[in-house]
């Protein structure tokens, strides 16, 4: 008699989990919309255009992020991450290095950030969240030392495309970047949830030990996982300074505040075991919108982080709720 509940439970669980994110996205867009101010400039093609354009980095450290919080993990170092290989992008092109060696330089160099956070975190058994805390400091300092602690301005070069504008009046055609951020989550949506490898993600967080006894690797994978991870940061680097022509190595901060409430509000729980690339996609899309729709109130940037600062706080105690309703 008491399975059918708890198979009720779950299936409410798991309902929560899918029809959240786009539940919180058309509260967040209904609110803007109810001021006649912004709702006459909120829906227009070149305000959606620049929402797209915004999620972009975001949702590209949230692709990264959700397969470090489904293992049952954290990284608090994206910010610096993306200010590091930015930095080293723009280097590059400098030092007269093309246009393809400084897009791989740039995300190599936040891959090998992600490798030795994975070699520490599986090697030593040591915290997640002390590792990448240290590891931000590092990243920050690195980049800083690189750019001589002032911004590096780059040449124009292709990279520059890949956040233009194109035409500014009109929805269409979207940016190169915001393309390869549908492409890429396709992608991993396939991999998390077709894969052996996204499947052994989910099993390490949900049960870390009984994972071990059913034959993963967890040392390999988490360095695996964290390596990959920092591939989609360096990209989100990329695309940072595509956005901004610059390498600077003081941009980015609190980047990983948006990354993990993306991820959050996206359905993963904190304790591991749960999430979804398309929640992490719309979680991304949330913060985005919340971001347009609080300028164009003119509210100041305080404000606007009191207000992310309380959706991570909500999206935490809903994630609480989620697991109380599924534990019964």
């Amino acid at each position: 008699m008491s399975r059918a509940p708890r198979s009720d439970r779950l299936d409410l669980a798991r309902l929560l989990n899918a029809i959240g994110p786009v539940f919180g996205l058309a509260l967040v867009i209904g609110l803007f919309s109810l001021s006649p101010t912004v709702r006459s400039h909120f829906f227009t093609g070149l305000n959606c255009k620049i929402i797209l354009l915004q999620t972009v980095i975001v949702a590209i450290g949230a692709l990264g992020m959700t397969m470090i919080i489904v293992s049952g993990g954290i990284d608090l170092s994206v910010g610096s991450v993306v200010a590091l290989s930015g930095v080293v992008g723009a280097t590059s092109l400098v030092k007269g290095f093309s246009s393809a060696t400084a897009i791989l330089l740039t995300i190599a160099v936040a891959g090998g950030v992600g490798l030795i956070n994975g070699l520490i975190i599986a090697g030593f058994r040591m915290m997640p969240f002390i590792v990448t805390l240290g590891m931000m400091g590092v990243a920050r300092g690195t980049a800083k030392w690189l750019a001589g602690n002032q911004t590096v301005n780059a040449p124009k070069s292709t990279i520059n495309q890949l956040m233009d504008m194109l035409d500014p009046r009109h929805f269409f055609p979207l940016p190169l970047g915001v393309w390869i951020t549908m492409a890429l989550a396709v992608i991993m949506a396939i991999v998390m949830q077709r894969t052996i490898f996204g499947r052994y993600i989910f099993a390490i967080g949900s049960n870390e030990a009984t994972a071990r006894l059913c034959g993963i690797r967890v040392g390999p994978m988490k360095v695996a996982i964290y390596t990959l991870s920092g591939l989609f940061f360096g990209l989100a680097g990329l695309m940072q300074m595509s956005r901004l022509a610059v390498g600077d190595p003081t941009v980015a901060i609190g980047l990983e505040l948006d990354i993990i409430a993306a991820v959050v509000i996206g359905g993963a729980s904190l304790n591991g075991g749960t999430g979804s690339i398309w929640g992490s996609i719309i979680g991304a899309l949330i913060m985005a919108v919340l971001r347009s729709g609080s300028s164009q109130m003119n509210w100041p940037n305080y404000i606007q982080e009191i207000i992310i600062g309380t959706v991570i706080i909500l999206a935490v105690g809903l994630d609480k709720f989620r697991q109380r309703k599924a534990a019964g």
